[in-house]
């Protein structure tokens, strides 16, 4: 038996290595084929590149391969007014490819929310080739390059670019920077209106949208989409409106800082830093240091820069940082000067987002990406704002069955919110202004009002029926300011307050401001959802990044 066994074994062993044999004369005559057929396909590629008339106009630019000059070279967005048959030279991101045969294929190419049609035809330009036109259209979505062309215009309006009346007829083309065939988020797919958290929709007219988590964790490609675009320049356009207008009228541009030694506002809502062996805290608005520049002698102050809250809300209209465009004056008669300076900024603001051609084709822009309330903003005409008091809107509450409580409690968000579709319907504006706040709602350094010492010189800027501003006249008395600190439970000698309380004692000019909100002015002009997506990299309790 153990021998028969024996031979059995061998006889197994020996068919096993046949049959590795045999896999292994298969597998390399594989690996030959695969070879040959390789080297066929490099053969053709090498005789056709060969063959390519056109192989110097296309490919991807290198330090060792650098673009060529052109004189022509402009920004996408000046084409506009480019003349016919004029041969040009730009830069930037192919956002659709179609391939309509082997001799022709068209391009979309876009650089923020410009975009143009550029046509790719066998013959055309300077000899485009096949070869040429096949290679165009494996370009990548996103991938940037630089194009070089003959303006023409189109047989028909092209309704699908920003640049309807004109089209590029391509001459040549290099990649700069190539994209990946596979994103985490497409583009196209941000152009919209994120899905509102209380509607639940994932889909809008059959286009996939992505939702504002993904836009914000994705957020250089999101930033790509025209209408973020958009908002990013309109975000510009609102502080240069609001710088200009701050020159005008003899404003000086300070530059405070950001970091304090003391939580000087209050504590709760303060970050706290670590400042070599000390603790410093990100001040929660430049008002102390606007206040000490007056102090200083300076009659008009303002400054463009982060404000920072320690709050935990999660709110459609919080962030932990944001910019503030602060002000503060100098008062001759009466604190009003403040309030209706602060109003006509407002308007001059307004107006010309409205007005103005540049931002009014971002808000165009930003409208047919989907955004209903873009361009839709009220204001009243002439140059005055609507202005009411506090008693006065909790009158308007209470006549339209709205409980808004007690005489001095302060108004909630869902009563503002009601509040400004009252305003809208009795006096047609989106803007307008609130007066003399209960002195129990506003913080110490607040001018209480002679008249009425239970109310105070202090104003509320809304939009939309939502708080962009807060501002007041403030004390200007030492004496005065102490004893309010002492009535709210604070020391003025306490070591946070020193240096602030101390530029009173050395005498300070009657004066109030404000501190508006940048991306809370964006939000409501464009009656955006969130206000994270009228902030470039915003911060939030759950967000430090990107």
């Amino acid at each position: 038996m153990p021998e028969m066994e024996g031979l059995s074994i061998s006889k197994e062993g020996e068919k096993s290595s046949k049959n590795a044999m045999k896999k292994a004369a298969k597998e390399k005559e594989k690996a030959e084929k695969a070879a040959k057929r390789e080297q066929q396909e490099r053969e053709e590629k090498e005789k056709a590149a060969a063959n390519d008339t056109a192989k110097h106009l296309y490919g991807h630019l290198t330090y060792e391969n650098p673009p060529p000059f052109a004189e022509s070279f402009l920004d996408l967005g000046e084409l506009e007014g480019a003349e016919e048959n004029s041969r040009v030279t730009f830069e930037a991101r192919v956002s659709n490819v179609r391939a309509q045969s082997a001799k022709l294929g068209f391009l979309v190419l876009r650089d923020g929310f410009d975009s143009i049609q550029v046509v790719i035809a066998e013959g055309g330009g300077q000899s485009i080739s096949r070869q040429m036109i096949k290679w165009c259209g494996a370009l990548s979505a996103e991938s940037l390059v630089r194009v070089t062309g003959l303006i023409k215009a189109p047989v028909e309006e092209v309704k699908s670019t920003t640049i309807s009346h004109h089209e590029l007829h391509l001459e040549s083309i290099y990649i700069i920077a190539e994209a990946p065939e596979q994103l985490p988020v497409q583009v196209k797919d941000c152009n919209q209106p994120p899905p509102r958290e209380e509607e639940g929709e994932a889909e809008k007219e059959g286009i996939p949208n992505v939702g504002l988590k993904a836009r914000l964790d994705n957020k250089v490609l999101s930033l790509r989409a025209p209408a973020s675009a958009a908002i990013r320049e309109l975000e510009s356009e609102v502080t240069r409106l609001f710088f200009e207008y701050m020159i005008e009228h003899k404003f000086t541009n300070i530059q405070p800082s950001y970091l304090a030694g003391a939580a000087t506002e209050g504590g709760a809502g303060v970050f706290e830093v670590k400042y070599f062996e000390e603790k410093a805290f990100l001040t929660q608005s430049p008002q102390f240091f606007k206040q000490m520049a007056i102090a200083g002698g300076m009659k008009r102050v303002f400054s463009i820069g982060p404000v920072f809250r320690a709050e935990n809300s999660n709110t459609k209209r919080h962030l932990t940082e944001f910019t503030g465009l602060d002000f503060e004056m100098t008062i001759r008669h009466h604190y009003h000067e403040v309030l209706e300076f602060g109003e006509k900024l407002m308007i001059h603001i307004i107006r010309g987002l409205q007005t103005e051609a540049y931002p009014k084709k971002l808000t165009n822009t930003i409208r047919e990406a989907g955004y209903p309330d873009a361009g839709t903003f009220q204001l009243p005409p002439g140059d005055n704002a609507v202005r009411i008091t506090f008693a006065e809107a909790k009158a308007l509450l209470a006549e339209a069955g709205i409980d808004g409580g007690e005489p001095h409690s302060d108004i909630d968000t869902s009563q503002e919110k009601a509040l400004g579709k009252l305003i809208l319907a009795k006096h047609a504006t989106d803007f307008y202004t609130i007066d003399a706040y209960p002195r129990s709602l506003r913080p110490f350094y607040t001018h209480p009002s002679p008249s009425d010492p239970a109310l105070t010189h202090s104003y509320d800027f809304f939009m939309r029926g939502q708080e962009i501003m807060s501002g007041a006249q403030r004390i200007h008395n030492y004496n005065d300011l102490a004893e309010s600190m002492r009535q709210k439970g604070l020391r003025s000698d306490d070591e946070g307050f020193w240096h602030y309380t101390e530029a009173f004692r050395w005498g300070c000019s009657p004066h109030g401001g404000g501190g508006l909100g940048l991306n809370r002015i964006v939000q409501f002009f464009l009656g955006l959802g969130n206000i994270r997506e009228a902030s470039l990299f915003p911060r939030d309790p759950g967000r430090l990044t990107p």
